[in-house]
């Protein structure tokens, strides 16, 4: 069985959250995101795609509804038995959300108190507007499960650092492969294998790469060019080990870096220290993104800073990485130890054409953070 944890960490995880279940008043939850299947039970596919559901209930039963390209996915990659697995028919006209209602009726749930995870990608609106017009119009409960898993168990945390290692082979691969001349696929190719050589997955959205203008892009674009003698190659990717994440981000300057440039790099440096510092169990996220920002602002550089600065990491599906919540202004969040971060600084001068951006994983502690990463945040000039 490809299953990542052993039997007693998912039993210790379905019981968690069958009281979270409970303790929320409810008698189950309609779980619609794979993170929470693959938490739940290690049910690993793409199929979240169509429609499926997994039911939780409130006294631990769990019960998943998906499709026949699935049904031997579900048998090899997770906990569940034969008698919990069910596949909807599928035919011209079919409605899925009639065979979720069936299901619920045979698991005596016929008249129960429901939720259901409604903010994920695991749920289009058609499919949601099914469900609702099928089964009523079910409250929300989308952070029910993710607030379960915000805290990572010593064998998460284990995933978590095989992938800050593949991301920092990944950054290793585009060092010595980025320079004058040569091709942003070599060094995304370079990446991306790295990560693979050393047994890792893809990751939740596609590698950021972008040179010249494209290097003040944080989102990934189609296309691909030659870097020149003097330019410069954003980059943001992560690492993935049994679908847990640990991104990182850095700018290289390809030739020698300008004034600017060092400049720019100083303050990303101050301020992922900043928001290290800033990291402590009881604190509230808010926190860490002012000391993001105080340092920027210090530095007359507020105009091209954004307004977030990292999020939570976890394993996570398509179409992003990112594992809520963010570093925003004023983010009343407790931090807690056991939780794991992507710290980003980025900055963007449009008017200059200059980008630098830096960032990694960390860990929060008892008594405050630990960087995932083997890197320095340093200035690559290549």
């Amino acid at each position: 069985m490809p299953q990542h944890f052993s039997p007693d960490e998912y039993t210790t995880r379905q019981s968690r959250a069958a009281k979270a279940v409970k303790e929320a008043g409810l008698d189950a939850i309609l779980l619609f995101a794979p993170e929470s299947h693959f938490w739940l039970t290690g049910y690993d596919t793409f199929g979240f795609a169509m429609f499926q559901c997994m039911v939780l209930t409130a006294d631990g039963d769990i019960a998943l509804l998906t499709r026949m390209p699935d049904l031997r996915q579900a048998q090899l990659t997770s906990t569940l038995k034969d008698d919990q697995i069910h596949i909807w028919p599928e035919f011209e006209g079919a409605n899925p959300a009639d065979d979720l209602k069936n299901l619920l009726n045979s698991m005596g749930l016929a008249n129960a108190k429901l939720a259901m995870e409604s903010d994920t990608a695991g749920l289009t609106d058609l499919n949601g507007q099914r469900v609702r017009a099928t089964l009523g119009d079910l409250p929300d409960a989308s952070g029910l499960i993710r607030a379960q898993r915000r805290l990572k168990s010593p064998a998460e945390i284990e995933m978590h650092r095989k992938a800050a290692a593949l991301s920092d082979d990944a950054l290793d691969a585009a060092v010595q492969t980025a320079g004058p001349g040569v091709f942003e696929g070599d060094v995304l190719a370079a990446m991306q294998g790295a990560v693979f050589k050393g047994g890792g997955d893809y990751a939740g959205n596609e590698f950021i790469i972008g040179s010249g203008e494209g290097a003040l892009l944080c989102r990934y674009f189609s296309g691909r060019r030659h870097l020149s003698s003097t330019d410069q190659l954003t980059l943001e990717w992560s690492g993935a080990y049994a679908r847990y994440h640990a991104a990182m981000m850095q700018t290289l300057v390809i030739g020698q870096a300008t004034e600017t440039q060092r400049k720019m790099h100083a303050a990303c440096k101050e301020a992922l220290e900043a928001c290290e510092a800033a990291i402590k169990p009881g604190a509230p996220m808010g926190d860490v993104y002012a000391a993001h920002a105080q340092v920027f602002d210090n530095r007359g550089l507020s105009e091209h800073r954004l307004q977030a600065c990292g999020y939570g990491m976890g394993a996570v599906y398509t179409p992003i990485w990112v594992d809520f919540p963010m570093f925003y202004e004023n983010n009343p969040l407790k931090m807690q130890a056991g939780q794991v971060f992507f710290l980003h600084m980025i900055l963007m001068d449009s008017d200059a054409g200059h980008a630098m951006c830096l960032g990694h994983s960390v860990l929060v502690t008892k008594t405050g953070v630990e960087r995932l990463s083997r890197h320095e945040p340093q200035l690559f000039e290549l």
